[in-house]
């Protein structure tokens, strides 16, 4: 009996190929996704400086009326940023999900051809021994036999 071949073994390679480019767009998705909570932090913080730049301007002896306005104006500018920030991060949460549910798919695609090499393999390997032992049965016979002719 011949060397086991695996004769779906360029589908399986497709499909870890697939499986390896939904993987690198997944990581893609999750760098966009750190980016995007590093943007938030920065302008939750620059939020959280203009606030206390606000309540220092409000106590100071002489209050600066421009000032309170410009500092107020880029507050609501950094709120609307913070808002603008948390919707584009719920596209992205959206879509790191349909991407990681991609991955799932493909390496469910991938495991099953593994699954079936596998099971070929073993069928293979079990058809190796029983034709192996179907000779030497044959070479038994034939060396009982020989004697007595």
């Amino acid at each position: 009996m011949g060397r086991f071949k695996f004769k779906l073994q360029t589908l399986r390679r497709l499909r870890q190929l697939h499986r390896d480019e939904q993987r690198g767009r997944l990581a893609q998705a999750y760098e966009a996704e750190r980016i995007l909570m590093q943007q938030q932090a920065d302008v939750a913080a620059e939020q959280q400086s203009i606030v206390e730049a606000q309540r220092v301007l409000v106590q100071a002896p002489a209050v600066d009326v421009n000032q309170l306005l410009t500092a107020t104006r880029y507050r609501m500018a950094l709120d609307a940023q913070a808002r603008a920030l948390a919707e584009q991060a719920e596209r992205v949460g959206e879509e790191v999900e349909r991407r990681r549910q991609a991955v799932l798919q493909a390496e469910r695609e991938v495991r099953v051809l593994d699954k079936l090499e596998e099971r070929q393999r073993r069928l293979h390997a079990a058809a190796a021994a029983a034709a192996e032992a179907k000779r030497l049965d044959e070479v038994a016979v034939n060396r009982w036999e020989a004697p007595r002719l």
